[in-house]
């Protein structure tokens, strides 16, 4: 019986890894050994950026309902404690953009989470 060897699926393994190397500076994009090595420390990078995006995110959204609280008379944890108070259920990337983009409506919804304070 013929001994069948792995060489169709070995060298389907090493091109996908080459393709995703690709645009990589030097032998990384060009050596199999080295160009893993650089795949698997870009997709842990790839990994914990996308972690940081989602704090970065919500850090910019509560930076934006703080500013636009200040600007109404009311510090960001009374606001938020007060919308809670009054059951008002946005999320902060909600209340992020009618900051930015609708101050009016913003106003309102201080003056309700003030008035359930």
């Amino acid at each position: 019986m013929a001994r069948i060897k792995g060489a169709l699926m070995t060298r389907k393994r090493r091109n996908k890894i080459l393709k995703l190397a690709k645009g990589y500076w030097g032998s990384k994009s060009k050596h199999f050994k080295m160009a893993k090595q650089a795949v698997m420390k870009s997709g842990n990078y790839a990994f914990t950026g996308r972690k940081l995006k989602k704090r970065d995110f919500r850090k910019l959204w509560i930076t934006r309902i703080s500013a636009q609280a200040k600007v109404n008379g009311i510090n960001y944890s009374k606001f938020m404690n007060g919308l809670k108070k009054a059951g008002i259920t946005l999320n902060r990337k909600m209340l992020a953009e009618i900051a930015v983009s609708d101050k009016e409506a913003f106003a309102k919804l201080v003056e309700t989470a003030k008035s359930a304070l």
